[in-house]
């Protein structure tokens, strides 16, 4: 018998047995007959909500419905596009050094909030980009104002405590160098000085690999030169002596100075002396 749905089984073996191709009814069949197995799919589909039937003022008035997108919508918020905004108008805000360390708990909110907020500074004389963000969007929602109008009232105050928190920090620097006060290197000039021991460091990379590079070269033999400097004659010298029967002397030591009781002499050596230090080759 072909493998079938189980819900299908009893029938199809109904169709055989009407076809004379089951002689003998099987023992389970009217006990299935009795009770039948569940239809497909068992678990019958959820009820469609409102939200996805078509309206009803439409149905009545006949017109064709499509049907809707059930594609879930953006979440978006009025602070995300403040800070887009806020970040277009002020870019060199986003290298401003931020902490990214969490606490054990969570910060709570800051008690001046809503209607009691007015102004910028009741939050601190040097905002962060995120107090502007939150305070546009507290006149906003708090104090009625537009959009537009809330944005502009943040920027032009956010501005204003900036210029105020940079005076202050120029005159009191101003005033410490006048009193005495030493500072040390800025981060600007420790970058500086890090990079010219990086530059150093390459410097004597390449010095040493040209000493290493001189090290790896072929030995070459340097001959001390005897004799005048300009004294080089072709061999015509060399050629003279020889026809002159004056034989060449390879050995220095022979008539170096010998040492005596009574210092260097000149110790004047017989011909086979000579010849004794001569090499046999040279014979």
């Amino acid at each position: 018998m072909v493998r079938r749905f189980a819900s299908q089984v009893h029938k199809q073996a109904s169709r055989l047995m009407g076809a004379n191709l089951i002689k003998k009814e099987p023992a389970w069949y009217k006990a299935v007959l009795e009770h039948p197995p569940l239809p497909l799919p068992a678990k019958a589909p959820p009820p469609r909500t409102n939200y996805d039937l078509p309206h009803k003022k439409s149905l009545l008035q006949g017109k064709n419905t499509q049907a809707l997108n059930p594609r879930p919508q953006e979440i978006v918020y009025k602070e995300d596009r403040i800070r887009k905004q806020f970040f277009q108008d002020h870019p060199y805000e986003a290298f401003r050094p931020v902490s990214l360390v969490e606490n054990a708990t969570i910060e709570p909110e800051h008690p001046i909030r809503g209607v009691q907020w007015k102004r910028l500074a009741q939050r601190g004389r040097n905002p962060t980009p995120d107090d502007a963000i939150r305070y546009a969007v507290n006149l906003h929602e708090a104090h009625g104002l537009s959009l537009t109008n809330a944005y502009q009232a943040a920027v032009a105050q956010f501005r204003s405590l900036r210029s105020e928190h940079l005076f202050a920090s120029k005159i009191a620097l101003m005033e410490a160098e006048h009193y005495g006060i030493e500072f040390g290197p800025s981060e600007m000039e420790k970058q500086y000085a890090k990079e010219t021991r990086a530059l150093q460091t390459w410097q004597k990379k390449a010095e040493l690999d040209q000493a290493e590079f001189a090290a790896r070269k072929r030995w070459k033999a340097i001959v001390g030169r005897e004799g005048e400097p300009h004294g080089w004659t072709r061999g015509e010298n060399y050629v003279r002596l020889w026809k002159e029967g004056v034989r060449p002397t390879y050995a220095p030591q022979i008539t170096a100075p010998v040492l005596t009781p009574t210092g260097l002499e000149e110790v004047p050596r017989s011909a086979d002396d000579i010849t004794a230090f001569i090499p046999v080759a040279s014979r």
